[in-house]
């Protein structure tokens, strides 16, 4: 049997190195316990942004007779690929997708022209009636859109551009547009962070203001670039309002207004099937929602591919350009 008294001396010892060891356990189960709350909260939020997506991927899988059934949650008794079909046809998604990467690639582009060099301006420069023009361009953030449609709309009627893409692209290469002055803070913002040594070192080589800006400064603002790219991108394509004004004609609709008129003629059809359902089948009504998420998802499949691609440099580009943080 062990000597007690050499037992004691050995947890003496063992207390002298318990401290370190036990605050090493203990921050490691902090550790650990941060990083479960992390991911659960982080899990959490992305089934709250996922959900939609995945409920119109399931139902624009499903037959009529699933969607009308309350037994059928998420999986289809059978994957019905025709509803894909039926609304690439009667959407004429080809057209309906030419007309949305004009309007919104046009405008995302010229926009980042337009929008960064007004931006610099306020952001590098103190010209007369600075004061006012910024207050001005607030002003143009804040005043919504619905109130000044008449107008413009009378506008561009006396120029004959109803009917036509030139209403979105236009306005877009003057700074204006959709959310333009949104655009414009952000890159004041972003500009406002950048040493003004570099426009020093400019000016001594002999730079004028216009050449410091778009072979120096324009180069650095590539962060804002991608966020006002896509933010403008996304705010095009999915804007029904003012297409719906300027874009009469069927030939010139985009997917949003495809998207409308599919989503009425679908509806038309389910209301004229479900006067033919006997009245003993109410819970088995006729219903085109399969097809209308059909639709849905291929009006979404081009701005999900192209956030794949590009959605690392948009996390870096909102922590670059200040929108999150400063």
């Amino acid at each position: 049997m062990a000597n007690p008294q050499q037992f004691i001396n050995n947890l003496k010892v063992s207390d002298k190195i318990n401290p370190a060891v036990k605050f090493y356990t203990i921050k490691k189960s902090k550790s650990f316990v941060g990083n479960l709350f992390y991911y659960f909260v982080l899990l959490s939020l992305s089934f709250v942004f996922l959900y939609p997506l995945l409920y119109m991927v399931s139902k624009s899988l499903m037959q009529t007779w699933d969607v009308a059934d309350a037994t059928v949650r998420w999986v289809p008794h059978q994957l019905n690929f025709h509803n894909y079909g039926v609304a690439f046809t009667e959407m004429k998604y080809w057209q309906g997708l030419t007309n949305s990467t004009i309007i919104s690639l046009g405008s995302a582009l010229l926009q980042i022209v337009s929008c960064s060099l007004i931006g610099y301006g306020f952001a590098r420069y103190r010209f007369p009636l600075y004061g006012l023009w910024f207050v001005l361009l607030i002003f143009t953030f804040l005043v919504p859109p619905q109130t000044i449609v008449v107008p413009l709309y009378m506008f561009f009627s006396d120029l004959g551009w109803i009917n036509t893409h030139l209403p979105f692209i236009v306005p877009a290469a003057f700074g204006h547009g959709l959310q333009g002055a949104l655009f414009i803070l952000i890159f004041i913002q972003f500009y406002r962070r950048l040493p003004a040594v570099l426009e020093e070192a400019a000016r001594i080589d002999g730079a004028g203001a216009f050449r410091t800006y778009w072979q120096i400064m324009f180069p650095l603002g590539r962060p804002a670039m991608i966020t006002v790219f896509l933010f403008s991108i996304v705010w095009h394509w999915n804007d029904n309002f003012q297409p719906s004004l300027y874009l009469r004609l069927p030939p010139f609709y985009n997917l949003a207004q495809r998207m409308n008129g599919f989503y009425g003629k679908a509806s038309m059809t389910a209301d004229q099937m479900s006067t033919s359902v006997s009245s003993g089948a109410i819970g088995m009504a006729p219903t085109v929602m399969n097809q209308m998420m059909a639709g849905v998802v291929l009006s979404v499949i081009p701005i999900l591919i192209l956030y794949l691609f590009v959605q690392r440099y948009f996390v870096e580009s909102i922590e670059r350009a200040g929108i999150a943080g400063e």
